[in-house]
């Protein structure tokens, strides 16, 4: 498990010194919630950057660069337990900046992923609740915050996203990248 940590942690500071060398914004990523998995990655295949965003063995996506980022999209997470907006459309190829804002006074994270893999992922943050995440494919924003998600969209369909903090899956937070 401590090995596991590490790998996360070591990931993060490789993500966080290519972000920075990419052009991204210091503030945002020192406001995503620090890499700290309490669960064997090997457990879900929604812990694995390389294959996050996986729907029916075609790759939905891969994280962005922001130099590569023609487009932000604004989302707003409340307590009411939705996105604001729930529905996306993007093009194939494209890659999007998503400012994601917590207008909540709960903690809440936006997830990228195929549906099977988000209830998964729900699943097992119901169990471990007080297991702290952080993948390319995801953002956590605490309250009144905004972090920054980049993704590039590489295949057409459908991308789902929601929030995996425990009970707010099943509350209805959740949305749709139409991938055109």
């Amino acid at each position: 498990m401590m090995n596991h940590i590490l790998i996360a942690a070591a990931t993060m500071a490789l993500i966080s010194g290519a972000a920075a060398h990419d052009g991204e914004h210091p503030a945002a990523a020192s406001e995503a919630s620090p890499a700290k998995h309490q669960v064997d990655k090997s457990a879900s295949p929604a812990h694995d950057p390389a294959t996050a965003g996986h729907s029916h063995g075609a790759p939905v996506g891969i994280p962005g660069k922001f130099a590569d980022a023609k487009r932000t999209v604004k989302v707003d997470m409340t307590d009411a337990m939705r996105f604001n907006p729930s529905s996306i459309k993007v093009s194939r190829g494209e890659t999007v900046r998503f400012v994601v804002t917590n207008s909540g006074k709960l903690k809440h994270e936006m997830v990228l992923g195929s549906m099977s893999e988000l209830k998964k992922h729900a699943d097992m943050m119901r169990k471990n609740p007080e297991m702290e995440h952080a993948e390319e494919n995801m953002v956590s924003v605490e309250s009144g915050k905004s972090g920054e998600l980049i993704w590039k969209f590489s295949s057409s369909g459908n991308v789902d996203f929601a929030c995996l903090q425990p009970g707010h899956f099943e509350a209805g937070m959740q949305g749709k990248v139409a991938v055109k």
